[in-house]
Order: structure tokens, then sequence, then C-alpha cells
């Protein structure tokens, strides 16, 4: 299987220049290390050149069209926001055919293992803690403008923009689908989805003119020394600021305590007010609205990974999610949700 992997790798590596022209097909100095893949299904090489690290090779799960065409919004985006001064891993060469992208190699340390190492209740280690947050939001904020700044719609293979559709579809409705129906067994409650859209109808109001991740999130963001990089932004493409601001700080990988968020949130909107004329009571609103819209797209992602993908680590972040979820519907901007909050509720109940 390594050897197989390394012949499949050699093309791309003496086209990037990582080796030379001339050498073996099997160069007996590279080594590699299959990592795992979180809810992807692509596959990611760790590539060692005489012991060393010398890059991450990401491969797609098949030749299928799609699975091409997401490694070349990959490469696309991966080359347009490091051109933009965003803290991306370097890109160093990609084949096209295959669709086998070469990536600086970033460590192991994410955010998320940093949080789970971090004790919350010791003052000294929450505000070191606060402190790396608040570099990853000034850091989030430079993505979503300059981001922005030249963005190409046509790199984004899925779809160009963070709409009403997509919540309705890909966030509201997975959660219905492989959440509520597949997982619990329950059938759609009358009205619900008259619900999702009210909730989907103001929360597409929010310009969508910034550069969205969409998946921006603890296990999607390094920390390399002293300074934050951030991977997995295949899926990018314009969309409301609020909405990455959410998938930090509601993110159950992490499951930061209220006050952090509140005090992030805070910091966020007075950083981002030096860059941009800022309303912060409507941001504010805006973020309670694509923060449920993300909670949703959570739940229905959690429970699809476990039970169709079989990827037993998402099933314990199901229950906390659902907790977050029923807590936020409690805001009176959602006073009307009652099907909604009803069937959260329910779904609470099941889960105990």
């Amino acid at each position: 299987m390594e050897d197989i992997l390394i012949e499949k790798l050699m093309p791309v590596l003496r086209q990037s220049g990582l080796i030379g022209e001339n050498e073996a097909e099997a160069d007996s100095s590279l080594d590699i290390t299959v990592l795992a893949a979180d809810g992807s299904s692509r596959q990611f090489v760790r590539i060692f050149r005489y012991g060393r690290p010398l890059c991450l090779a990401v491969l797609p799960a098949t030749h299928d069209p799609r699975d091409l065409a997401e490694a070349e919004a990959a490469w696309h985006i991966g080359c347009h926001l490091h051109r933009k001064g965003v803290p991306v891993p370097e890109l160093y060469g990609r084949h096209r055919q295959s669709g086998i992208l070469l990536f600086e190699d970033l460590g192991d340390l994410r955010l998320y293992e940093l949080v789970a190492s971090t004790d919350l209740n010791d003052n000294q280690s929450l505000q070191k803690l606060i402190a790396v947050y608040e570099k990853i939001l000034l850091q989030l904020i430079a993505m979503q403008l300059d981001g922005a700044e030249g963005f190409d719609d046509s790199w984004c293979y899925d779809t160009p923009q963070y709409d009403r559709n997509l919540m309705l579809e890909r966030e509201s409705g997975y959660f219905l689908r492989a959440f509520w129906q597949d997982m619990l067994g329950r059938p759609i409650p009358e009205g619900i989805e008259q619900d999702f859209e009210m909730i989907a109808d103001r929360a597409c109001r929010a310009s969508a003119s910034f550069f969205l991740h969409r998946d921006f999130q603890s296990r999607n963001i390094m920390v390399e020394k002293s300074s934050i990089r951030i991977i997995d932004f295949q899926a990018g493409r314009r969309g409301p600021l609020a909405y990455d601001l959410a998938s930090l700080l509601i993110d159950p990988y992490a499951a930061l305590p209220d006050q952090m968020q509140e005090q992030l949130l805070e910091f966020y909107i007075e950083q981002l007010s030096r860059r941009l004329a800022l309303d912060s009571e409507e941001f504010k609103e805006q973020y309670q609205l694509l923060a449920v819209q993300r909670n949703l797209q959570i739940i229905g992602a959690f429970a699809f990974l476990s039970q169709v993908r079989r990827k037993d680590f998402f099933a314990k972040y199901i229950r906390p999610a659902v907790v977050m979820l029923d807590a936020r519907l409690q805001n009176p901007l959602f006073v009307r949700q009652t099907v909604l909050r009803r069937t959260v509720a329910s779904a609470l109940e099941a889960l105990t």
C-alpha cells in the first residue's frame, strides 16, 4: 500500500520541485504516514524525506468530476488566500489529472488539542487561551475582508454564495433528514418548515459579500508555535461575516464557556468596527440567526457522519450540540418558532 501511494505521488513531487526530475520511481529516502481524515472522504498523507517532514499530500476520494472540482477549488482558493496574506499553508504543487495537492506540513497541534489541554477553571490558563482566540479573530477578520477582494466565484466547486436555499437545504434540511428522521426515526413535525423559512428569511438579510470559510472551527485551525494557520478552506465562497464567527464560538469540539463566547463576540465587533462601518446591535442579531443555522448544520453533519459513515468520534458531540441549540432558541428572537423549539426539546428527551 505504501509503495503504491509513493508511486502515485512521485509525478507531483517531481513537478513541484520537491524532488529532482531524474530521481528513482520509488526513492528509498521517501516515507509516508496516512493521517486520519475527520469527516472528509479525502486521503491525507504526510510525506517524509530522510526522516524529516517534506509536505502533506491530499488525494481526492475518487476521480469523479465533483471530487476533482473540490481539489481545483482548494488549489485556487488556497493560492488566492496565500497571496492576500491570509495564514493558510503554502501550496507546493498539484497534479490536475489525479487531483493530488501538496501542502506545507503544519504539524499536528490544532486549536482543538490546545483547548482540550487547557484548564478552563484556571484563570491564568483561561486568559492565555482567550489571547489565542483573539489572535484567531484578527486573522478571521483579515480573511473575511481581504479574502473577498479579487475572489473569483468560478473557483467554488459547490455554490458561489451562502444563501437562503443553502440554509434550507444544507442546514435546516440536513437537520431534519439526517438527525430527526434518519437518526431519531421521527416524522417531520407539521409547521417546522415554516419556522425554518422564517429564520432563513431573516438570516439572509445579512450582506453575503465577504469571504466565507464555512467550516471555521477548532479542528481546522492549526497552532504552529506562536502562529495561527487556517486549513480546509476548499468550500470557501461568499457569505455573511457572522457565520464563520459563530462556527468558531459555538464549536462543540471546543465547548467554550458562554461568558468566554460573549467576551470574544464583543472583541470581534470592536476589531471589525476599525475596518468596517458597523451597527453592533444589528450584527448581534445576525450572529444569533446565523448561529442557529450553523447549529442545525452541525447536528445534521454529526448525525450523518456517525450513523451513515460510521465515524463514531462525532456521536459524542450530538447531544451537546442539541443542548446548545435548545439554549439559543430561548432568545426572544425565536419566540415565534414554537414548532422548532418543541422539536428540539423533544430531541433532547430522546437523547437523554
